[in-house]
């Protein structure tokens, strides 16, 4: 089966974010499952794509609304305006309808697509109906808006999140109900997307490569608490706000929290102990030099990278519950709470006496999940193509 794998942007092996981390993870399920998978989508300035034998690009864009100038963003607004799509989906207009039907039949004759997240469908979706789909939904993107809408600080800021909460909503409908199989990140998110169904929709456990990450030797812990993460992004942006303003204030003053990652304008911090660190040349060396991981996450949908990243590593934690959407196995040294003075104290507890474990059951597990929701979700488009096409 050749399966087009349509996404706004391309794998550059890179993986610099959970979106990249989860995009490798599902592309190689499929190829494990027998799929020859043919990706379609951007590239970032200056990437180039991974496995360019396998991948068509159609030209290199920087969609990050946080890097946009004023010029930009006006013009993206203004053309989703006129456009009726989303905003999300309109950056992704930087070529034409025939421009990405011309680069479609270059892919070469395929039995179906696989359209991930709604962005990169919702902006050419007239153009995949003609094979049947499985879609991703990494997210419910129409919830997040809402959230994102509800936490604005801006009035014209909230509009603009409410108008894409209202077509998200209609987009994600649509491509879940043309879609022979939907796959999410949590399973709660099935039931938000009306795909609830055994028959119509699974959830993706994912892990973050084919192997389970390894250690050499023991750590040497440089801080007591680190957090890594896109912070640009709203639903990370919340959780921060979160910690920051809520938990970190209940923590002793020489509490030591080091927090790297892309920081927008605004982050600071009273808390004598708290640093931004900015972009670091290894995040998984970066997170391994801290005695306890943080799971912030209080809005959004999906299943959260940084969570599985630490599973992996065997690393202590505390985590909100948001934060362990799409986990069904939670190791011993993951402590809970959505309180934060408990969430204060866990972590304080934590980096006094610190327990790491073995993460290679958690990614195996995860794994094996993985591999059996994909193949279920083949079945199905292969049974609709048999009989479509037969």
């Amino acid at each position: 089966m050749h399966l087009l794998f349509a996404t706004s942007i391309v794998p550059d092996g890179a993986l610099a974010s959970g979106y990249e981390i989860a995009n490798a993870a599902i592309i190689a399920a499929l190829r494990r499952a027998g799929a020859r998978v043919t990706v379609i989508g951007f590239t970032w300035p200056g990437k180039a794509a991974a496995d360019p034998e396998n991948t068509v690009v159609l030209g290199s864009i920087d969609v990050r609304t946080e890097s946009a100038s004023a010029p930009q963003k006006l013009a993206w607004v203004g053309k989703a305006m006129l456009s009726g799509l989303t905003f999300a989906s309109v950056k992704l207009r930087a070529v034409s309808d025939r421009d990405v039907q011309a680069a479609l039949e270059q892919a070469g004759p395929f039995d179906g697509y696989v359209l991930n997240s709604v962005q990169f469908a919702g902006a050419f979706e007239r153009l995949f109906q003609d094979r049947p789909s499985i879609f991703v939904a990494h997210n419910v993107e129409h919830l997040s808006a809402e959230e994102n809408a509800a936490a604005a600080g801006g009035l014209f800021q909230r509009l603009l999140f409410r108008r894409e909460a209202r077509l998200l909503k209609i987009v994600e409908e649509r491509l879940c109900r043309r879609a022979r199989f939907v796959f999410t990140l949590a399973e709660e998110d099935r039931t938000a997307l009306g795909a609830a169904s055994g028959d119509r929709s699974a959830v993706l456990p994912l892990v973050t490569g084919a192997k389970a990450p390894t250690r050499k030797g023991p750590r040497q812990i440089d801080y007591d608490a680190a957090l890594i993460g896109t912070w640009t992004w709203q639903p990370n942006r919340i959780g921060l706000d979160w910690f920051l303003g809520k938990v970190v204030p209940h923590l002793r003053p020489d509490f030591r929290i080091r927090i790297a990652g892309h920081m927008p304008s605004g982050v600071s911090s009273t808390h004598p102990g708290v640093e931004l660190v900015g972009r670091v040349p290894d995040a998984r060396a970066f997170v391994c030099g801290a005695a306890v991981i943080p799971l912030i996450s209080t809005a959004g949908s999906g299943v959260q990278l940084k969570t599985i990243e630490t599973f992996e590593l065997g690393l202590p934690s505390v985590a909100t519950s948001r934060s362990l959407r799409g986990i069904d196995h939670r190791p011993d040294n993951c402590v809970v709470t959505d309180d934060p003075a408990g969430f204060a104290r866990a972590l304080e507890t934590a980096a006094a006496d610190i327990r790491d474990v073995d993460g290679s059951a958690f990614h195996r597990q995860q794994i094996k999940a993985l591999d059996a929701a994909i193949v279920c979700g083949l079945e199905k488009l292969g049974a609709v193509r048999q009989e479509v096409f037969a």
